[in-house]
């Protein structure tokens, strides 16, 4: 069984003391292929170095809605040398909204659109966080379909409605579930989770955030995308394999990743 966990952040200093350990419980649980997201550009240095010592990793450049005070225009020029920098960048991301702890409404939308942009001229997916925003999520990214070019991407770490999910299915949108559909009350995340069509499926752990179960409570780690798997073979009644094959086949084509032997850095 091949798994792709596709939201990480590894380079949180939790990791540090047993990021080896980490990695060789990731191997043996299947994992094959890891997308590092990133918070701010600031981060591309340590994450660069990650993607260099663990051949799997790919990851993403951009900007968390929280720290959307911290955009400059500078950042217009830097995202895209960061791109071109290095060919492991396979995403911009994460970036989006997010009304749960902040409420700059405004200025998050711009930092977001002004991502779109970028996004839109170096033809690459989009990492999207959306919380406690769906509404306005669903606007925005309506609004700048009509104008430009569809962008190809995922809502992460999706614990959003049915009629949520569906909307943002309509926009063309990959939905990627973390270990939250585990959890006993998450009954409108499983619903979502049984009616995303197969080919828009997606799973991660967002480690070190949100273990699912039966590890709730402690760190999370990339291995732990398995139980995110297993629950939700369950849910749609298919085997984990059978899951565990089309997600890492939509995770391939969404980012553009091969399943070729890898070698090290």
């Amino acid at each position: 069984m091949q798994l792709i966990d596709t939201h990480v952040h590894l380079n949180f200093d939790v990791f540090q003391s047993d990021l080896e350990d980490v990695s060789h419980r990731w191997r043996e649980a299947g994992v094959v292929r890891l997308i590092h997201s990133c918070v701010e550009p600031s981060e591309f240095e340590e994450i660069q170095v990650l993607a260099a010592r663990f051949p799997e990793v790919y990851f993403a450049v951009g900007l968390h809605p929280l720290d959307a005070h911290k955009w400059t225009a500078e950042f217009e020029d830097i995202i895209p040398y960061r791109v071109c920098s290095n060919p492991k960048v396979i995403a911009l991301g994460e970036m989006g909204l997010d009304f749960y702890k902040a409420n700059n409404l405004e200025q998050q939308k711009a930092v977001f659109i002004a991502q779109l942009f970028l996004a839109e001229q170096l033809n690459l997916p989009i990492i999207i966080h959306c919380r406690d925003a769906a509404k306005p999520m669903a606007e925005l990214l309506q609004d700048f379909w009509k104008n430009h070019q569809p962008l190809s991407g995922v809502m992460h770490c999706w614990s959003g409605t049915p009629e949520e999910t569906q909307c943002f299915l309509d926009l063309g949108l990959y939905i990627s579930f973390s270990g939250i559909v585990t959890f006993k009350n998450a009954n409108q995340i499983q619903a979502a989770a049984r009616m995303v069509p197969r080919d828009r499926i997606l799973i991660e752990t967002d480690c070190p955030f949100l273990s699912p179960v039966p590890r709730r409570g402690k760190r999370n780690e990339p291995a732990y995308v398995s139980y995110v798997a297993e629950k939700i073979a369950q849910l749609r009644c298919i085997d984990v394999d059978n899951l565990a094959a089309q997600t890492t086949e939509n995770a391939c084509k969404l980012f553009g990743l091969s399943l070729s032997p890898l070698s090290p850095q």
